[in-house]
């Protein structure tokens, strides 16, 4: 089997400019992951552009003896093709990227054994079935397959990313020898200053970096991420900010949090794989908090949803300019709050948004998605008959709503979810999965205050299942019943400190539960008023 391996590299990078000459155990990163790549014996070719941008990238390479080519800086596919014109079709291509500096000979023999015995036309390593972490990866294919993307692909994408082509036209086979590792959330790779601060630290000491062994990095990674507790992506965890800019939650002890624990909550979360959070601007000071906490490349690894104002300064009888007006200033002053040119997701703070004034405000957000300002567009809903209303609007792809193990109300919702499923891609998130604290605690004032004047039943019944299930604790209980309905995508979780974020990490790292037991719980809980399950209809704190 011929094989080449084609390292992509280029000097622009947007976050960490000029990331791959940096030193890595005294060697510019580009050269550490050509070098270890290669260190097995086979063929390395640097692959970039031909911009002037990239001419001290070529000077570094030619010092140090290493192959480059270079081509187009934007259509990377072609690159790739015009790289590879003398080899025939069969030759094999290895595709790398110079900011992963863990892949070596030895782990890109073992993914080619891999990719030969099951005679594949493509073979990937990243992900959850991978088990590694996001930096040691690697794509195989093979020439003839490059060259029948480069002739049928229009799409910017696919040429940017080179496989997804070849991907989407014969499947996506990944090498899952390492599933068992379970540090598929780790990361290693190098995109941020963080990213480089803690890679270099990891090659620190080494006599030889170009040829330490694979296993050798990661334990060294795994034993210095002391902030990584799970042992999987806690990706089904959304990590809701309303605390960081209000004093949030019936059973709020601590109030709002210093801006250095927000900090702290917010990367602790994203090491572990959370990769969405939740924000408004209805929240306070929240997004600005999270824009400090994301500073330094940390915004590229998580998803943030904010929410449009909930519009309550806007007249009744505004005009369509006036309410386009309003619509905009939310979300300007978003993209300003939270340091970006665009919003990853945009939801409704107040679904009946969707046709107020005219659809005014619907229609302006729909505007703003076509000009790129918005990515995604969502409904965060109040009631069941709000979450039928949007999924009728087929823009709508990410739907937030109330649920919990005590609420009845869904039935209707969670059958129309699977439908639209279907037909589109629908991301659910369900928050108040402890009814912002309140079925955590058996304070009779406090359900009082939530319109449960008896709650003596749903207190015993729910300590009970914990202590069956959960040895005790209420809080597990709550999340694994939400995290468990298949139905869910992510669970909206607000945290005060960072023991509460350890801890709930572990939880929902869990196993899921079988239908049967949540079908059996579903059918014996106990009932509890409907204003209960309603925050917005509890009694005021000082009233």
């Amino acid at each position: 089997m011929k094989v080449r391996l084609c390292l992509q590299a280029r000097t622009n990078s947007s976050r960490l400019p000029a990331k791959i000459l940096l030193p890595v155990g005294g060697i510019p990163l580009v050269v550490l992951a050509a070098l270890r790549a290669g260190n097995t014996g086979h063929p390395v070719t640097v692959l970039t552009s031909r911009e002037a941008s990239d001419d001290l990238l070529c000077d570094v390479l030619s010092r140090w003896n290493i192959s480059y080519y270079r081509g187009d800086l934007t259509n990377t596919l072609k690159r790739f093709v015009d790289s590879t014109e003398e080899l025939d079709d069969e030759h094999v291509v290895v595709r790398l990227t110079g900011d992963n500096v863990f892949p070596d000979g030895e782990f890109i023999d073992e993914m080619l054994a891999d990719f030969q015995s099951r005679n594949l036309p493509y073979l990937g390593c990243g992900g959850e079935k991978s088990g590694l972490p996001y930096g040691v990866s690697a794509e195989i294919t093979r020439v003839g397959y490059l060259r029948e993307a480069n002739e049928a692909s229009e799409s910017t994408f696919d040429r940017e990313h080179v496989t997804p082509w070849i991907i989407e036209k014969y499947g996506r086979s990944t090498f899952e020898k390492y599933r068992t590792l379970g540090m598929s959330h780790y990361r290693c790779t190098v995109d941020t200053l963080d990213d480089y601060l803690r890679v270099a630290q990891l090659f620190e000491n080494l006599a030889v970096p170009e040829k330490a062994p694979l296993g050798t990095l990661l334990d060294k990674l795994k034993s210095d991420s002391v902030d990584v507790v799970t042992h999987r992506s806690a990706s089904r965890l959304v990590l809701g900010t309303a605390q960081f800019g209000l004093n949030y939650g019936i059973a709020n002890n601590t109030g709002q949090p210093h801006q250095d624990v927000v900090t702290d909550l917010v990367q602790t979360a994203i090491r572990n794989g959370v990769q969405f959070l939740d924000t408004a601007r209805a929240y306070g000071e929240s997004e600005k908090a999270l824009k400090s906490a994301l500073e330094g490349g940390w915004c590229s690894r998580a998803t943030v949803m904010t929410k449009l104002s909930p519009m309550d300064d806007c007249p009744e009888d505004a005009s369509p300019e006036v309410v386009a007006a309003f619509v905009e200033r939310s979300v300007f002053e978003s993209c300003t709050s939270l340091g970006v040119s665009r919003l990853d997701v945009l939801m409704l703070h107040r679904a009946s948004h969707l046709t107020a004034w005219n659809g005014g405000v619907w229609a302006t957000l729909d505007q703003l998605k076509n000009k790129g300002f918005i990515e995604k567009l969502g409904v965060s809903v109040q009631s069941p008959e709000e979450a039928m209303n949007a999924l009728e609007y087929d823009v709508v792809s990410v739907l937030q709503m109330p649920f919990n193990i005590l609420d009845f109300r869904w039935e209707s919702v969670i059958a129309r979810i699977a439908e639209v499923r279907r037909q589109r891609s629908l991301t659910v998130h369900v928050r108040s999965a402890l009814l912002q604290g309140l079925l955590t605690t058996a304070q009779p004032s406090l359900w009082k205050r939530a319109r449960c004047e008896s709650p003596n039943q749903a207190v015993t019944w729910l300590q009970q299942r914990a202590n069956q299930h959960c040895d005790g604790d209420v809080v597990e209980l709550c999340l694994r019943f939400a995290i468990s309905q298949d139905w869910v995508d992510g669970v909206v979780l607000g945290l005060d400190t960072k023991n509460q974020l350890l801890q709930n990490l572990k939880i929902v790292e869990k196993d899921m539960w079988p239908a049967d037991l949540l079908r059996e719980m579903v059918d014996n809980r106990p009932s509890v008023p409907a204003e209960t399950l309603d925050p917005a209809k509890w009694e005021k704190a000082n009233a």
